[in-house]
């Protein structure tokens, strides 16, 4: 396979917060030949998780690709950035001083795929729902500002919330808050299985064998009426077992793009050939890796522990064994680009250092060597990832203060032993719901937090996190996300590890692959369409 490189710059994309052309369905490739883009994500239905794909329930980068190209959201992160704006919406603001009322006004003319007319009543519908079901994946959490949800008329939508939030626009615009049809989600129950109908810019067909989707085919959606500009006719994302497999299928032809999650040698073997018919396009990210405890649990409940492996561990050295130039240390749960970011753990632990964690165990009291298992998933965040827990563990042994093991389980099985606190250690990524440092905080210290995590610290949760919502300008935020990011380095209930970048592969012939991922890793099909080889 001839290949080429396209590095984008990061300002390409921070730069331009222009949207496409508003409502526009014309256009796109128009030959019928749909635009296959290859995923190692895997969709599964189990008695854990019947319903993988309902808005109400879905809280994945997996399951949200497939949500976001069907099920219209009243706000959306804008082509090339910046801060959101109305989708399903004309027009939505605050109209108080206090940020706690927030009223939105749906496009004339919206319809479901059905034929359906969509309503404000629909809204309010499909919010509440969400609220009411209060899924046990903790995507309701997203939601959980608002006190009440009102209409006027069949366009008008008010959103009269708890207490201030700078950051609702943006919850607006994740899946939780995607309108749904009445007629097709019941309101006391999750849609389970794979149907998803909504009036975003695709109906979805989607391909299950058991209890797996294995091809989700997005089909242009003639009633959509929005601000995105559909460029193709029609799109598929085939899930594969693993990165070699998809790899080959793009070698054969029988995919145009790869996506989420290549190997980190097949990144560097992209990159490293110039020639032409397959372009490595690779953008600024916000993933960000982390390992996450169970503060309950006997071998890390003594906050000692804790820290020490926050001393021990050498994300550098991790980094250059494992991933390269495809990360970056990562040192608070806010990646570095991110307005309110603080380098909190290194400056509360400095370099890595044996002796210091030495000291930390001896005045806790605690016996050496810990031993502890560390549990990672080997299907959700890519093939690399069995091969940094090898490095971890090596680390933690070689400081002869740990006795570590590691156990690499499924994500279908993974997810719900972590959700019911099975395990003590485990790493997790996070791919964000919206770029703002609040959505790298919340969801795993306020209440009903994403891990269902035991950890509660009362100044984060009662005082900090609301201080933080109250800014509408960011930067003014900065100084209570910083001291939340400090009380996380004390306690460390979560240990963070990297922050990575993010690719995707195609063939040349295939035209938007600049924007087909956001900097929060969600998939804009739309983007894609065919153009000439060369």
């Amino acid at each position: 396979m001839n290949r080429k490189t396209l590095v984008l710059a990061a300002a390409m994309g921070l730069l331009a917060p222009v949207l496409a052309a508003c409502g526009d369905t014309e256009g796109g490739s128009g030959d019928g030949d749909a635009i296959a883009v290859g995923t190692t994500d895997r969709f599964t239905a189990s008695k854990d998780v019947p319903a993988p794909l309902d808005p109400a329930y879905a809280y994945d980068v997996g399951t949200w690709n497939i949500l976001r190209q069907t099920v219209q959201t009243l706000m959306i992160q804008p082509r090339g950035e910046g801060e959101p704006v109305p989708e399903a919406a004309e027009s939505c603001g605050f109209t108080d001083a206090g940020n706690e009322r927030y009223s939105c006004t749906l496009r004339d003319g919206l319809k479901f795929a059905s034929g359906d007319e969509v309503t404000a009543a629909d809204v309010k519908y499909s919010i509440d729902r969400a609220r009411s079901l209060k899924a046990d994946s903790g995507v309701s959490a997203l939601l959980s500002t608002i006190d009440t949800v009102e209409t006027q008329g069949d366009r008008e939508v008010i959103f009269h919330l708890k207490t201030a939030d700078a950051t609702f626009p943006y919850k607006l615009s994740t899946p939780v808050a995607g309108i749904v049809n009445p007629d097709d989600y019941e309101k006391g129950k999750l849609r389970e299985g794979f149907e998803v109908d909504g009036s975003g810019p695709y109906t979805l067909d989607a391909k299950v064998e058991g209890d797996e989707l294995v091809r989700a085919t997005f089909t242009r959606n003639s009633s959509y009426k929005g601000a995105l500009k559909v460029n193709n006719d029609k799109v598929e994302i085939v899930s594969f077992e693993d990165a070699d497999a998809m790899g080959a299928a793009l070698e054969k032809n029988d995919i145009d793009v790869m996506s989420r999650t290549m190997s980190p040698e097949q990144i560097r073997e992209l990159a490293g050939n110039a020639e032409d018919d397959v372009d490595l396009v690779e953008m600024p990210g916000l993933e960000i890796r982390y390992l996450a405890f169970n503060t309950d649990a006997e071998t890390v409940k003594d906050k000692a522990v804790r820290q020490a492996m926050a001393q021990v561990i050498n994300r550098s050295e991790l980094i250059s064994k494992v991933y390269g130039s495809q990360a970056e240390p990562l040192y608070s749960l806010v990646p570095a680009s991110i307005t309110g970011h603080s380098n909190s753990f290194f400056n509360e632990y400095g370099e890595p250092s044996a002796a210091k964690a030495r000291n930390l165990l001896e005045e806790s009291g605690v016996s050496t060597p810990v031993k502890v298992t560390l549990h990672y998933t080997t299907d959700h965040y890519g093939p690399a990832t069995k091969k940094e827990f090898e490095q971890l563990q090596e680390q933690l042994n070689d400081s002869g203060l740990f006795d570590v093991t590691i156990k690499g389980t499924p994500w279908s099985t993974f997810r719900p032993a972590e959700q019911k606190g099975e395990y003590d250690v485990y790493g997790m990524g996070w791919f964000p719901d919206f770029p703002d440092a609040d959505n790298f905080l919340a969801p795993f210290l306020d209440a009903d937090n994403f891990l269902g995590s035991p950890y509660a610290n009362d100044e984060i949760r009662g005082e900090l996190i609301p201080q933080s919502r109250r800014q509408a300008d960011r930067l003014s935020a900065s100084g209570s996300l910083t001291d939340i990011q400090d009380i996380v380095a004390r306690d460390v209930p979560v240990l963070p590890l990297w922050q990575g970048k993010q690719y995707i592969a195609a063939r040349d012939d295939i035209t938007g692959t600049a924007y087909a991922l956001n900097s929060s890793s969600t998939l804009q099909l739309w983007e894609l369409g065919r153009g000439v080889s060369g």
